[in-house]
């Protein structure tokens, strides 16, 4: 684990995990869903490796470990996928990478794969989608972002990971060990940095439909069957991206890779195979 530096001086926190010996094998990051930590992503950890990838988590800024400024100018969709580009010279310097993402992490990596497709080796996609095209729709996410950064403020992350929002959140089945171990990482972030991002960065960001089609590095879309906010969203998403597979998983909600680890990481391990 170590402190990465932003190009505007935020510190943020990133975590890679190195196979022992020399192989052939892919670098991927993955980044997580909004309002939650690389903690997430600590079950896909021990089977990438030991297939010899290289793995990079990172917790956003405003997230997890990293630094949580209080100025909301801090916080922009532009920073998030330049901190991105940052995590990816880091881990994988002068080589392409695999962008997986769940949820924001999904749009956030799409949103890098647009401006820097070159960077892009492939695309794992879980549980997202394209962003909000039409304006109404648009301006009712921007709502629901806002009052969701209103109950963390108000109520804090312990309400927050018991309550309505603990299904796509930390998953329906809480009593995991992974489970648990993301909820703690939850409850454990700043309020102000997490509520700060969901009001500049996830509530306001913008679509990349139309840029999908340009979209050329293979892609992974996964979806839960029961994750009925994603589905069309995911199906959407897959039929214009020019190169993914799509799957959807049986028996998961949003929280996919905790829900369904193993048959997660099989999809997964399958994929970069592929590559």
């Amino acid at each position: 684990m170590a402190i990465l530096e932003a190009s505007d001086g935020v510190n943020l926190f990133v975590e890679r995990f190195d196979p022992e010996t020399e192989t052939s094998g892919v670098p991927i990051i993955f980044s997580c869903a909004y309002s939650t930590t690389h903690v997430h992503w600590h079950s896909q950890v021990k089977a990438l490796v030991n297939a010899g990838h290289r793995v990079g988590l990172w917790d956003y800024r405003g997230h997890g470990l990293s630094e949580a400024p209080e100025d909301p100018d801090r916080y922009s969709m532009e920073q998030v996928v330049s901190d991105l580009g940052r995590m990816m010279d880091w881990l994988a310097p002068n080589e392409s990478c695999v962008l997986g993402g769940l949820s924001f992490g999904g749009l956030a990596s799409l949103h890098l794969t647009r401006t820097s497709p070159e960077r892009v080796r492939g695309l794992v996609l879980a549980d997202t989608g394209p962003g909000f095209k039409k304006a109404e729709a648009a301006a009712q996410w921007k709502q629901t972002s806002e009052r969701t950064s209103n109950f963390i403020m108000e109520r804090g992350f312990e309400a927050f990971v018991t309550g309505k929002a603990a299904p796509t959140c930390i998953g329906r089945r809480p009593e995991l060990p992974a489970a648990q171990a993301a909820s703690e990482a939850v409850v454990a972030q700043s309020q102000v940095g997490v509520a700060n991002f969901g009001r500049r960065v996830s509530g306001l960001a913008p679509s990349v439909i139309d840029d999908l089609a340009d979209m050329t590095p293979p892609a992974l879309v996964l979806v839960g069957e029961d994750d009925k906010a994603y589905l069309r969203a995911a199906e959407v998403m897959a039929s214009k991206l020019p190169n993914s597979r799509y799957e959807v998983v049986a028996d998961a909600g949003h929280i996919v890779n905790i829900e369904q680890t193993d048959l997660f990481n099989s999809l997964v391990l399958d994929f970069l195979s592929g590559l």
